[in-house]
């Protein structure tokens, strides 16, 4: 007689059918001490795990190896398609769009071989602003994103980063989106969507339902196109004194709730699947160790189920008031963190859990947090990457909308702008941004193949009406003072009916940058004027910049200011010396396209400026929602801001009419007016400013926005609700309530305009 034997029971945790709290469980009750410390490491750069032969292959690296027998496996990966100076990676030596795909099947095999449980490593890469790999799609930088004011278009472009993060092998995305732009001093100025918190608690929102898309619960599944997003960084980091990147924030808990918590608030609503905690302290308490902000906070108060990530090397940077990176990691993990970044003092969990730093049971929630990301991603079922890479079309297009609707117009003098053929068939192009686009890409971007993008001129002369003779001269270096190309410039412009002059500022890379062992620039070279660890103590453009904008409108030529910066700089002569002064931050690739359209007038500007633009670094702070106090000017300079938050012109004008309340106070209404000439968009912004209320105010706060679209003399009235989302505030204990008092309701284009215009009152 034959037995046939029964086979063995699959384990719970390999059952897709199975609840993930299940799953996660059963597997946890499996892991060593030694295999679960192992999921809460992130310690390699992801370049470091392989190298590309000459045949074009991809060979793993003793680094891999060692790395994955330290821990029976790998917890996390960073930086596997990661190209940049940085990592040194190239197209000669790293993986492009066709390649992605089989070096993450190359690397996640190599880790379920090394697992005894078979679990598949994350991999974490960077999306600032699209995918940073070779043959991502680059889009403009967030503070672009910002000047905007449109989340959809954006979260379309977020989608597009997911779907392309995923086809290439990555699992999870490190996105830019919780800081708030208080000093544009800061370097990182550019990775911001803007100075206010509700418009980046919206782009927030934007961000996660692009990338994340429709999940059923706290355990959905994620699409095989979408990627959980890593917000960073919580909290406060955009306040580091004197804009000096990784400085003190000086916050009160009520300056940190009112304006650097609600877009986090806002993402981790919308279902982010984590945050990543950030480099500064807050009123002494690192971010990475404050048990209050992390566990009392956003997991207790908020809610929020998910993981908590480390930026690079903070965790080691606790051991200067621990003692010792053992310590270290210790009191990272129990504050909330569960996942490291090139750290050492996670890898000592197991001898902290032995000498009675940290509580096993700790570890094995930290753990749970991990897990049971992956089984959401779908990794034990589908290790390695099974879509179809998206469109570069489609990217291009993305980008090139995002770049067209962010081009800011902050003054037309005598309708200078859109340029009129019969008066002008000659144009000079001039600056050192004017025949380039490695500028236009802003930092954390991966080398692009020759060809990719349009600069300014090319752009220019792809779109100018035939016979339009366009003359380029550089001038200048976005750097340094050497003025011997200033001649050239003057001489094209005084030749010419308008002068186009292309100015900013550069967060390129180049491969003699000196780094940090985070990643951040070590030292300014070449022309890098902008980017992380690259602060400025002054917002003006170089010298040389300087001279060559004196000198060509001392021609007498109409001159077109075009700035491409990562960060507002204060140019107040442009304002003063030119026909018309535009903003299109960094613009990405395509940048040059957006912004010739709008000067020939083939689309009209929409951008609104998601920063205030200050005179002079001296003025600092100029953003708009400052406490309503009875400021003084300065005795040597204006203290207002040169051009205020939410401004933006187009090519017509609108009149808007005084709000309305409706019955009831839940809506109030406004008619606006196209009573120029063309059709055009407006964005609509709704203030509050508090009138009677029993914490000090801010002199104004947007509340809302929407964008109209109106024909020449068409008149529309815009809706805007009046919920909590727009009434509540910060109160005494610091819960986001709706308190009694009464507010201002006002209507306008800019927080300027709102301080001037007519309000409507809703006691509460």
């Amino acid at each position: 007689m034959t037995v046939t034997p029964h086979p063995r029971p699959q384990p719970l945790y390999r059952d897709p059918a199975a609840p993930v709290d299940a799953r996660v469980a059963d597997l946890l009750a499996r892991m060593t001490l030694r295999e679960k410390v192992g999921q809460l490491n992130q310690r390699m750069y992801g370049w470091d795990a392989y190298r590309r032969r000459p045949d074009g292959e991809f060979e793993l690296t003793r680094a891999l190896y060692d790395e994955t027998d330290r821990f029976e496996g790998l917890g996390a990966l960073y930086g596997l398609l990661r190209a940049d100076a940085w990592s040194g990676v190239d197209h000669a030596t790293g993986a492009g769009a066709e390649a992605g795909p089989l070096l993450a099947d190359l690397v996640q095999r190599h880790v379920l071989e090394r697992s005894r449980l078979g679990i598949p490593a994350l991999f974490v890469e960077e999306v600032p602003h699209g995918l940073m790999a070779l043959d991502g799609t680059v889009l403009p930088v967030n503070l672009a994103v910002g000047a905007t004011w449109d989340p959809d278009l954006y979260e379309r472009a977020a989608s597009h980063a997911a779907a392309e993060l995923r086809a290439r092998g990555g699992h999870l995305a490190l996105v830019s989106a919780l800081d708030i732009a208080r000093d544009p001093r800061w370097g990182r100025t550019e990775e911001c969507f803007g100075e206010d918190p509700y418009l980046a608690a919206r782009l927030t929102e934007a961000l996660v339902r692009g990338m994340q898309g429709e999940l059923a619960g706290v355990d959905g599944e994620f699409a095989p196109d979408k990627a959980p997003v890593v917000l960073k960084h919580f909290a406060g980091q955009g306040a580091t004194v004197g804009g000096r990147n990784s400085a003190e924030s000086e916050l009160g808990p009520r300056e940190l709730h009112e304006i650097h918590l609600p877009a986090a608030r806002a993402g981790v609503r919308a279902g982010a699947a984590a945050v990543m905690a950030a480099y500064n302290e807050v009123d002494g308490l690192p971010c990475s160790a404050n048990g209050s902000l992390l566990n009392g906070l956003l997991r207790d108060r908020w809610g929020f189920r998910g993981l908590v990530m480390a930026d690079g090397l903070a965790v080691d940077r606790l051991a200067r008031i621990t003692g010792d990176k053992v310590s270290a990691g210790a009191l990272a993990l129990d504050s909330g963190i569960d996942l490291s970044l090139w750290d050492a003092g996670f890898t000592h969990l197991e001898e902290a859990v032995e000498r009675g730093l940290v509580k096993e049971s700790v570890v094995d929630a930290a753990v749970s947090r991990v897990l049971a990301l992956k089984f959401r991603l779908g990794l034990f079922e589908r290790p390695c990457p099974a879509t179809e890479l998206p469109s570069a079309e489609t990217g291009r297009s993305l980008s090139t909308a995002l770049a067209r609707s962010a081009v800011t117009l902050l003054h037309n003098r005598a309708g200078a702008l859109p340029v009129d053929p019969a008066r002008v068939s000659r144009i000079a192009v001039l600056g050192p941004h004017s025949a380039t686009t490695a500028h236009q890409l802003g930092d954390y971007t991966a080398p692009q193949r020759p060809g990719t993008g349009t600069g300014v001129l090319a752009a220019l002369r792809e779109l100018a009406l035939p016979g339009t003779e366009i003359r380029h001269a550089q001038g200048c270096a976005l750097t340094g003072d050497d003025l011997s190309g200033i001649p050239e410039a003057v001489a094209a412009a005084a030749a010419s009916d308008l002068a186009v002059l292309v100015l900013g500022g550069s967060s390129a890379r180049t491969p003699d940058t000196e780094f940090d062992a985070n990643g951040a620039a070590r030292a300014v070279v070449s022309e890098m004027t902008c980017g992380e660890g690259v602060d400025l103590a002054d917002l003006r453009l170089g010298r040389a910049q300087h001279a060559l904008l004196d000198a060509v409108t001392a021609t007498g030529t109409p001159t077109v200011v075009v700035l491409i910066q990562g960060r507002p700089h204060a140019v107040p002569e442009a304002a003063g010396h030119t026909a018309a002064l535009l903003t299109a931050w960094y613009p990405g690739p395509w940048g040059g396209e957006a912004i010739a359209e709008i000067l020939l007038g083939h689309t009209a500007p929409t951008g609104r400026l998601p920063v205030s633009v200050p005179r002079s670094a001296a003025q600092l702070p100029v953003y708009y929602n400052h406490k309503d106090t009875e400021y003084g000017t300065y005795v040597d300079e204006d203290a207002e801001p040169l051009y205020s938050f939410g401004h933006g012109l187009t090519y017509t004008s609108f009149e808007y009419g005084v709000p309305n309340i409706r019955p009831g106070g839940g809506s109030c209404e406004v008619e606006v007016t196209n009573t120029g000439g063309r059709a055009g968009r407006s964005v609509v912004q709704l203030y509050v400013r508090r009138v009677r209320t029993s914490v000090w105010p801010r002199t104004l706060e947007l509340r809302g926005f929407q964008a109209v679209e109106l024909a020449p003399g068409e008149r529309r009235t815009v809706v805007f609700a009046l919920g909590e989302e727009q009434l509540a505030q910060v109160g005494g204990d610091l819960a986001t309530v709706v308190l009694p008092g009464s507010v201002e309701i006002r209507v306008a284009e800019s927080a300027r305009e709102a301080l001037d215009s007519v309000p409507a009152v809703l006691d509460l």
